[in-house]
C-alpha cells in the first residue's frame, strides 16, 4: 500500500509544473502533489507519466530522478522525530 502511494506522489509531482530550480520546501511539494491528485486524478496523472515517457524519455528521466529525490527528502523530514522546545 505505502508503495503505491509513493508512486501516486511521483506521477503526481511529475506531472506538475514545480521546476528543481525553485528549490520547493517540503510543503510546498506536498500542496502540489494534493493538487495535481485533484486536478488529474490517478489515472490522469499516469497517463500523463506515460506520454511523456513516451514523447521525451531522456527529459522524463531526468525529472523522474528528481521527483523521487524530492519525494525521499520529504519523507525523511516526516520521519524526524519533532522535539518540543
Amino acid at each position: 500500500m505505502i508503495s503505491t502511494v509513493q508512486e501516486l506522489a511521483a506521477e503526481a509531482l511529475f506531472v506538475s509544473d514545480l521546476q528543481p530550480s525553485e528549490r520547493p520546501s517540503r510543503e510546498t511539494v506536498e500542496q502540489t502533489v494534493t493538487a495535481m491528485i485533484l486536478r488529474h486524478g490517478s489515472d490522469g496523472c499516469a497517463a500523463a507519466v506515460a506520454a511523456e515517457f513516451g514523447d521525451h524519455p531522456e527529459e522524463a528521466v531526468r525529472r523522474m530522478c528528481w521527483v523521487r529525490a524530492e519525494l525521499r527528502t520529504v519523507l525523511a523530514a516526516q520521519r524526524r522525530p519533532h522535539f518540543a522546545s
